[in-house]
């Protein structure tokens, strides 16, 4: 169970835009050297005892609270190369339009406003941004939306105990394509500014 003082924060935070205000203020989970991620995976009780995440941990204390406050705790996998990293979102509707909210340590794949149609249309809204180092540009599928009340008999909003199960049965739901192979053979490099813009980092330790 979440204690008093949990419950509070979480009451507190009842907007998107809550939300993702206080994912922004938690440190990044990265190793020591600030260099890549911990290979962790936190419950929203773990984040908010370790006041850390890196962005499935974000994605899925994100959902757990947009759950407390009426919506339905969802999830949706973007999948990159194999030259990248995948990331995940936490997303919700708003008279009937999707926004995201979203834990990432670089200056793009962020928040987005509930102005989408529809999940493609708001996956499409990272393409452009989401490249790797060399300005390549990586994002090939997405899943649809995980509704994480199928994780309830494991408590994985107050476990005190990783949530492995989660990420683990994304690498294993069905992934919708969003390029043909001409188009991939097609993609044009970001230019040099993109890639200086999308390499930058918030926090380096």
């Amino acid at each position: 169970m979440f204690t008093k003082k949990e419950e509070k924060i979480i009451a507190s935070l009842d907007t998107p835009k809550k939300i993702q205000d206080f994912l922004n203020k938690l440190g990044a989970n990265l190793t020591k050297d600030g260099k890549r991620y911990r290979d962790t995976c936190y419950s929203p009780k773990l984040v908010l005892k370790y006041r850390k995440a890196h962005c499935i941990e974000g994605a899925i204390f994100a959902a757990a609270i947009l759950r407390y406050h009426g919506y339905q705790p969802l999830i949706v996998d973007l999948e990159s190369t194999e030259n990248d990293l995948d990331h995940v979102i936490a997303v919700f509707k708003i008279n009937n339009k999707w926004g995201a909210i979203s834990k990432t340590n670089h200056a793009v794949l962020r928040y987005r406003e509930p102005i989408y149609r529809d999940i493609r249309e708001l996956v499409m809204s990272y393409f452009h941004e989401y490249t790797d180092k060399k300005g390549n540009k990586t994002l090939r599928a997405f899943s649809n939306p995980i509704n994480l009340k199928i994780f309830d008999k494991y408590n994985w909003m107050t476990s005190e105990e990783e949530v492995w199960y989660i990420p683990n049965y994304l690498t294993k739901v069905k992934h919708n394509k969003i390029l043909t192979r001409k188009q991939i053979k097609n993609l044009r490099k970001a230019d040099k500014i993109e890639i200086k813009v999308g390499n930058m980092k918030e926090y380096k330790k």
